[in-house]
C-alpha cells in the first residue's frame, strides 16, 4: 500500500503537488474545469491542515519556444482562484530565484503555482525534454523546494517524468493525493478484483491499441463485449464480410487466437450500422455481413439488445472506448444505448476507464451514473492492461 495523504503531518510544511490541470483551453478560455475541480479535495485539505501549498501541471506538449505562448498556467490560475477562498499567487517561472523567494514566504494555508512543468522540454528554442524524459538534475530540484511531494495527477501516472517519478525519488515524503487514491482503488476494484459475473466492454478504433488490455482481461472477465472499429478486425477473423470497415490485417491472426483462446467469452456485434463513407449521414443497415460499398460506422440495433442482454445480472462492469463513431450524431446511437444500459445495472460496480468513453458518458448526461469514471485516459488503460504505473510506484510505502 502506498502512504496516502492523511499518512503523513503537513502542518507547516511546503508541499509540493503534482496536479493534472491539462485541460482543454483555447484563446485563454478552458472548455472542460472537470480536472480542476477533481484537484480540490485535496487542495481543501491541504489548506485545513495548514500546509504550504505548491502546485505543479503540465499543459499540453511544447515543442517549441512558441508553444509556451498559448501553454501558460496563468489562465488555469485565474479558473483556480475563482473557486477557493485562499489567496493564490501565480509564478511564471519553472525554476529560479524568484520562485524560490516565493516558495520560501508562503505561510500556512497559501497556494502558490508555478508555471508548465514542460516548459522545461525547450529551453532556448532547443528540445531538451528535461521533464519528459525525467532529467535526474530538474527531479532534484524540484524535490529540493519543498519538504513533502503529493502525487494527485493520475492522467501522467504512466509516464515517468521529472515533475512526478524525479521528484519522489529525491525527496524524503511522498504520499498520493486523494484523487489517485481513489482511481488506484476503484480500478483495482473494477479490474484486478472485480466481484463475479464481471463483464468487459472494449472498443474504440484499434484492436492493436487494446491488445494488452484484452489479454489480461480474458484470464479476469465472465464475458468481454467488443464493439467499435476493432470489432471488424475479429469479424473479418471470423470469415464475415465488412466492406470497407476498418480492419488491422496485420492483427486477424492475433484476433483469430482470442477468439479460440476466449472458450466463447468474447461477445461480438451482429449488426453494424453503415454508411458509404466517413462521414456523418443516415445509416444503412445490415446484419454481421457488410456490402462491399460501405463502412460500419456504430453497431446495430440487435448487437444492442445482444449487448443489453449480456450485461444483466453483471456484478462488476468496466467499459474502455465506444461503440462507434459517437462525434458522429448519426452513430452514436450504439455508445449512448450501452451507456444507458450500464447505468441501469442495479447494485453493480461500474467503471469507465477514462479516455473517449469517458468523455461519451460526460458528454451524454451519464456524469453520476457510474460508481467511477476515471480521469485518465493512458493511465486506466495500462492499469487495465494490469501494468505497474511509474507515477504511483515511485511513492513511499506504508
Amino acid at each position: 500500500m502506498k502512504k496516502s495523504l492523511k499518512d503523513i503531518s503537513v502542518k507547516n510544511k511546503i508541499v509540493l503537488v503534482r496536479v493534472d490541470f491539462n485541460v482543454p483551453i483555447k484563446d485563454g478560455v478552458i472548455s472542460d474545469e472537470n480536472r480542476i475541480n477533481a484537484a480540490l479535495p485535496t487542495i481543501e485539505y491541504l489548506v485545513a491542515n495548514d500546509a504550504k501549498i505548491v502546485l505543479f501541471s503540465h499543459l499540453g506538449r511544447i515543442k517549441s519556444e512558441d508553444d509556451k505562448k498559448s501553454k501558460s498556467l496563468e489562465p488555469i490560475a485565474k479558473a483556480l482562484q475563482s473557486k477557493i477562498k485562499q489567496p493564490l499567487v501565480f509564478i511564471p517561472e519553472t525554476r529560479g530565484k524568484k520562485l524560490e523567494d516565493a516558495i520560501k514566504s508562503l505561510k500556512p494555508k497559501e497556494i502558490l503555482i508555478f508555471e508548465n512543468t514542460r516548459f522545461e522540454d525547450v529551453i532556448n528554442n532547443e528540445v531538451v525534454k528535461n521533464e519528459s524524459k525525467n532529467n535526474p538534475e530538474l527531479g532534484k530540484y524540484w524535490a529540493s523546494l519543498g519538504d513533502v511531494f503529493v502525487n494527485d495527477a493520475f492522467g501522467t501516472a504512466h509516464r515517468a517524468h521529472a515533475s512526478n517519478v524525479g521528484i519522489a525519488t529525491n525527496i524524503k515524503e511522498s504520499c498520493l493525493g486523494f484523487l489517485v487514491e481513489r482511481e488506484v482503488e476503484m480500478l483495482t476494484k473494477g479490474v484486478q478484483n472485480p466481484e463475479k459475473p464481471f463483464v468487459a466492454i472494449i472498443g474504440g478504433a484499434k484492436v492493436s491499441d487494446k491488445i494488452a488490455v484484452i489479454d489480461n482481461l480474458l484470464t479476469k472477465a465472465d464475458k468481454i463485449i467488443i464493439g467499435g472499429g476493432m470489432a471488424y478486425t475479429f469479424l473479418k477473423a471470423q470469415g464475415h464480410k465488412i466492406g470497407k470497415s476498418l480492419c488491422e490485417e496485420d492483427k486477424l491472426e492475433l484476433a483469430k487466437n482470442y477468439l479460440s483462446r476466449s472458450n466463447g467469452k468474447i461477445i461480438l456485434p451482429i449488426d453494424s450500422a453503415n454508411a458509404e463513407e466517413f462521414a456523418d449521414v443516415k445509416p444503412t443497415y445490415s446484419g454481421v455481413d457488410l456490402p462491399d460499398d460501405v463502412m460500419g460506422l456504430d453497431i446495430g440495433p440487435k448487437s444492442v439488445e445482444l449487448f443489453e442482454s449480456v450485461l444483466k445480472g453483471a456484478k462488476t462492469v468496466a467499459w474502455n472506448g465506444p461503440m462507434g463513431v459517437f462525434e458522429f450524431k448519426n452513430f452514436k446511437n450504439g455508445t449512448e444505448k450501452v451507456c444507458e444500459a450500464i447505468a441501469s445495472i442495479k447494485g453493480a460496480f461500474t467503471l469507465i476507464g477514462g479516455g473517449d468513453s469517458a468523455a461519451a458518458a460526460i458528454q451524454m448526461g451519464f456524469q453520476n451514473k457510474f460508481t467511477h469514471i476515471s480521469t485518465g485516459g493512458g493511465a486506466s488503460l495500462e492499469f487495465m492492461e494490469g501494468k505497474k504505473l511509474p507515477g504511483i510506484e515511485c511513492i513511499s510505502d506504508k
